[in-house]
């Protein structure tokens, strides 16, 4: 989901309720806040050579302890506008960061409005070989070659 798919959802149903689904099918508690709003940049070099930046915008969810807490889609959207002079082109993608036992981000795989509430369903980040082709390494889905090397001194 990109920040400006998310902010137009949130402009459009500004008195419904928050959610966060997890990956496997869980919540995050419905008490959780939204304390960072933030861009995060990433430059980086593969290990096929070429240098690369990647941009998001990133949401930090946090339980707090007060159980009745309760974030409406109204006042998430003004956070996200104080917040706009700080964030990235609104073609970025939205991720969201969660402790549960580890801290981890999370892409937004969907969006829809159920029972009331505007739910945000994640999915896990995976890590992958940019390079593919400078490393030898197979596209996914593709059948492997005879010469395809493994990780090695030209390689990742």
């Amino acid at each position: 989901m990109s920040l400006r798919h998310f902010r137009s959802l949130l402009d459009r149903h500004p008195d419904k309720a928050f959610q966060l689904r997890l990956p496997g099918g869980g919540s995050v508690p419905e008490s959780f806040h939204i304390t960072e709003v933030g861009r995060v940049r990433k430059d980086f070099i593969d290990c096929g050579g070429t240098v690369r930046t990647q941009e998001s915008c990133l949401l930090q969810a946090w339980l707090g302890g007060d159980d009745d807490h309760r974030l409406a889609t109204g006042k998430l959207a003004g956070i996200m506008r104080k917040a706009a002079p700080l964030l990235p082109d609104e073609d970025v993608p939205l991720e969201i960061e969660y402790e549960d036992t580890l801290i981890s981000q999370y892409r937004v795989s969907e969006a829809a409005v159920i029972s009331g509430a505007v739910v945000l369903k994640l999915e896990q980040k995976h890590t992958d070989c940019l390079a593919r082709e400078a490393c030898g390494v197979p596209e996914k889905n593709a059948t492997p070659k005879a010469s395809a090397c493994g990780c090695g001194p030209s390689c990742c």
